[in-house]
């Protein structure tokens, strides 16, 4: 039994309109439910913002060959570092409780106010915002269900870039 092969363009507007319905979903928990984003939260947005971004391009551009490799797998590179946000984000939840450095600046205030590396390591380091799990879904936070959602993301990737060869182009008569 043979799959149906999906056109490129499909799998790029799929994984937009993924990214779009969590950045939806965050919003929804901000503005909907009063959770409040910790600054690890805010920055696991801007690489789904940026995977969506670059998806969507791909979707409007409809590359072949090279294009789609580019495309894969500057998503895979996204995702990857969204992914490592995201499972450091993990890791801070799951600390002895106290180990995490108290509540920190936020991340506007770190920005107009550090500099970059000084921001980053104060983010990376995370904050007692970030070691507190306020909503979970099968036994996993949203740190966690990001993880996945990253993973999910890499896959397309890989699969824009390696698995999904476009149809050659024929000349027209």
């Amino acid at each position: 039994m043979t799959l149906p092969k999906i056109s490129p363009r499909l799998l790029f507007l799929a994984g937009f309109l993924a990214s779009a319905g969590l950045i939806g979903a965050a919003l929804l928990f901000q503005y909907g439910m009063g959770l409040v984003p910790c600054p690890l939260c805010i920055v696991q947005r801007g690489f789904v913002i940026a995977i969506g971004l670059l998806l969507l391009a791909g979707a409007l551009h409809n590359p072949r060959a090279w294009g789609l490799r580019l495309y894969g797998v500057g998503v895979v590179l996204l995702a990857g570092l969204g992914g490592a946000v995201a499972a450091r984000h993990v890791w801070i939840e799951h600390l002895p409780p106290g180990t995490v450095a108290g509540c920190g600046a936020d991340l506007d205030y770190m920005l107009q106010n550090l500099p970059l590396l000084k921001t980053v390591t104060l983010l990376w380091a995370g904050t007692s915002d970030c070691a507190t799990v306020t909503w979970s879904f099968l036994g996993l936070s949203m740190a966690g269900w990001m993880v996945l959602c990253f993973a999910g993301f890499a896959a397309l990737g890989i699969a824009l870039a390696w698995g999904n060869k476009p149809d050659p182009v024929t000349p027209r008569p």
